[in-house]
């Protein structure tokens, strides 16, 4: 092979390999951008209303949702408290970018419900504009099937976070206890009162009994006051509202 042949040939590979580098470059540019060209990032979306950022993610490819509300005294009703993701973070489009919404300040009073039906103190935070959050079922040993014995957030409570009331309601009898709520046993004849227990199974120390001493009768405008009988309960442990089982041993104190 000449001379002239050698560099022909070389000059064929050289152009060859350009042709191949400049192939890779091309494909790497293409996945590049296929692959941070369906990125987006995140804007900050607080402070907007819901419909200002919806608007916004929209135009980005991002989906928004509304997971939580709100009270606040901070912002505005109908404006965004928090958002996840953050600001700022890469995402891919179609990403859901979950906020929470302000209510505003909390202009609702919280209705007393216990003591009533479930059906009754659901339909009482309906119409107050409150939310039903969850329901949880405790057999009672006072309150009649269905009775509301408790509520979080209690009645007219302030400042509370979320427009959401939860309930504690008497589960039915038949259903298969797994607890109590401790009833007021303050007043009964101690031995009424380890009945009342013993028929549901829980069980009682023995009890220990105080010497009361007997005050006057009323004085000035005041009413009288009713005298302790003797043998009755004057205190309770656990005290009443409290959750209890047939592991949880009652002791009463009464008068002597």
């Amino acid at each position: 092979m000449n001379s002239r042949s050698i560099k022909s040939f070389f000059r064929v590979a050289s152009l060859l390999m350009l042709l191949v580098t400049v192939a890779l470059l091309a494909a790497i540019a293409t996945m590049h951008f296929a692959i941070h060209g369906a990125e987006v990032e995140v804007p900050s979306l607080k402070g907007m209303t819901v419909a200002e950022a919806r608007s916004v993610t929209s135009g980005l490819g991002l989906n928004l949702n509304v997971d939580n509300r709100y009270y606040s005294g901070d912002v505005a009703a109908g404006h965004i408290l928090t958002q996840s993701p953050a600001q700022g973070a890469v995402v891919r489009r179609e990403w859901h970018v979950r906020v929470s919404e302000s209510l505003g300040p909390q202009k609702v009073d919280v209705p007393n419900t216990v003591g009533v039906q479930e059906r009754v103190a659901e339909l009482q935070l309906r119409r107050a504009g409150l939310e039903v959050g969850s329901i949880a079922h405790l057999p009672s040993l006072t309150a009649a099937e269905g009775t509301v014995l408790a509520q979080d957030p209690p009645a007219h409570a302030l400042d509370i976070a979320q427009p959401t009331v939860s309930l504690l309601v008497a589960a039915p009898d038949e259903e298969k206890p797994d607890g109590y709520v401790m009833p007021n046993l303050v007043g009964m004849p101690v031995l009424s009162a380890q009945l009342q227990l013993s028929k549901v199974g829980i069980k009682t120390g023995p009890p220990t009994y105080e010497q009361i001493a007997i005050g006057p009768v009323g004085s000035g405008s005041a009413p009288p006051q009713e005298p302790i009988k003797p043998g009755s309960v004057i205190a309770q442990s656990p005290p009443a509202g409290t959750r209890v089982d047939q592991s949880t041993t009652v002791n009463l104190t009464a008068a002597r």
